[in-house]
């Protein structure tokens, strides 16, 4: 027999002797008392689902916000070249459109980062995905003479991602530990990859489907109206630092100010922060660019021809591209969290150097791409997907070096700044920097197709540059490691008391 917090018997429990609470924590168990009363019928149903917000459940949850948060940000990128054609803008013009998304999501990341360390953090979120879902579906009715109005709502759309991307990783950081933390996350991070992949899919099938790009945008709205009832009913809201020290309460609170000091003298997270930056930088232009770069070097083996622009645009680049990134991103997070648990039996610093060494190694292939795709599509789709691998490795690991090395209390901060340098000084120009390089190579020979592909080639060929670079941060990461993870161990000891007895009702 179980008891929950209210006192009420539920019938079909285990027979375990500990009591699953609504953190996801435990306390020990409580025996049958006389004071104890059958459930009645509203209470069964209030405890089995109570009985849903299990732990696992809830990172299942939030794993699938993640997947149509990033879904929904590529499915623009998916249908990018009939976007291109729909307004008539240049590769700048049309580059703007994922510039002003990320400013606005990395504005916002800090204002939620700061709620989300001391508000209800699933209120904040769910809120933030009916937001973005409902702007979404707006801007797929903007008509072409307004593209200003497209390009505002896609920065609305940012904000409302941006409360979902600081705050989500922080509620699975209180949920669970050590390596049980890591492969949560590692699953949680899967969705970059996967959602970004499904976004491509879904935005070129919908389009086919319909006969009309702007259903690409009608699509994701509603799976994030659902998955943001989910997070409200069955995702719980823990204690914060409650999976650090089971048993332990967070006794004092730090001030923002004193936050914000903390982690500008945490090197390992300035660090790892920089080197997230690199990886936005990359993602963020082959996210928006490689599809039409491929499309180009088709049509300079004149195996493809241009897009006409009373027809909707080939789509079989942004789907095949959509579905490497997707294997890609699963083979990444699964070996990435392998490699690690595997490597720390033989070094503690083994999260950020097999950071170091995919990122090196993704620049070499990364830059086989542009030497292939010339001559061969597939041997260009062959070391996309190698690079990618090798590049998705390192997302679940750098969220987890970041709780190893920051107290809870300043976690959902610390993401969401995390987040704001990376898009700052990654995707946030990366795609529009990339657009206008490649217009700037074209002005003298705009009507070549040959010149076009190469402009863009050339444009591209800074991400491994900035890739290598990302790998020299992940190196530096290493040397402070360790140190930054005991400083952060010793002061979350001195924020935790450990109460003498603990009742069911304090959990």
């Amino acid at each position: 027999m179980c008891v929950e917090s209210d006192g009420c018997e539920i019938e079909g429990c285990s027979s375990s002797d500990e009591v699953h609470t609504l953190s996801g924590s435990m306390s020990p168990a409580l025996k049958s008392s006389p004071d104890l009363h059958p459930c009645k019928p509203g209470h069964k149903v209030h405890a089995a689902l109570l009985r849903c917000r299990s732990p696992a459940a809830a990172a299942g949850i939030l794993t699938f916000g993640n997947i149509l948060n990033y879904m929904d940000r590529y499915t623009v990128a998916g249908v990018v070249q009939d976007i291109q054609k729909h307004f008539d803008k240049t590769d700048s013009g049309v580059g703007l459109l994922q510039t002003v998304f990320i400013c606005s999501f990395m504005v916002a990341a800090p204002i939620f980062g700061y709620l989300g360390d001391r508000f209800n953090r699933k209120v904040i979120l769910s809120c933030g995905i009916f937001f973005w879902s409902i702007v979404t579906l707006l801007s797929s009715f903007i008509s072409k003479e307004y593209y200003w109005l497209f390009v505002l709502s896609r920065g609305l759309v940012g904000i409302g991602e941006s409360s979902y991307s600081s705050i989500s990783p922080t509620i699975i950081g209180d949920l669970f530990t050590n390596n049980s933390r890591t492969m949560m996350l590692s699953v949680f991070y899967l969705a970059i990859p996967l959602g970004s992949g499904l976004g491509y899919i879904l935005g070129s099938s919908a389009k086919v489907a319909a006969g009309d790009w702007h259903w690409a945008l009608r699509v994701s709205p509603m799976l994030g109206i659902t998955a943001g009832t989910l997070i409200l009913v069955f995702v719980p809201e823990p204690k914060r630092g409650s999976a650090d020290q089971r048993g332990g309460r967070i006794r004092t609170r730090t001030s923002w100010c004193c936050d914000m000091k903390a982690l500008a003298k945490n090197r390992s997270y300035v660090f790892s922060s920089l080197a997230s930056a690199a990886v936005s930088f990359a993602t963020g232009a082959f996210g928006m660019w490689i599809p039409s770069y491929l499309t180009r070097a088709q049509e300079v083996q004149k195996t493809a021809m241009p897009c006409d622009k009373n027809e909707i645009c080939n789509s079989t680049d942004s789907m095949i591209f959509g579905a490497i990134t997707c294997v890609t991103g699963l083979l990444g997070v699964v070996i990435g969290a392998a490699t690690t648990r595997l490597c720390r039996q033989k070094t503690e610093r083994a999260d950020p150097l097999v950071c170091a060494v995919s990122m090196l190694g993704s620049a070499i292939f990364i830059c086989l791409i542009f030497v292939v795709a010339k001559k061969s599509i597939i041997g260009a789709y062959v070391c996309i997907f190698i690079g990618e691998t090798l590049l998705f490795l390192n997302w679940a690991i750098t969220a987890d070096i970041l709780m190893f090395v920051v107290i809870p209390t300043r976690r959902a901060t610390a993401v969401a700044f995390q987040g704001f340098i990376s898009h700052l000084l990654g995707d946030a120009g990366s795609p529009y920097l990339i657009g206008l390089i490649s217009d700037s190579l074209q002005e003298s020979y705009a009507t070549s197709t040959l010149w076009k592909f190469l402009s863009l080639g050339y444009a591209l060929m800074l991400c491994p540059f900035i890739i290598v670079l990302g790998g020299m941060f992940f190196l530096a990461t290493a040397l402070f490691f360790l140190d930054d993870r005991e400083k952060a161990e010793n002061h979350l000891a001195q924020l935790t008391q450990r109460p003498s007895s603990v009742k069911v009702g304090q959990f």
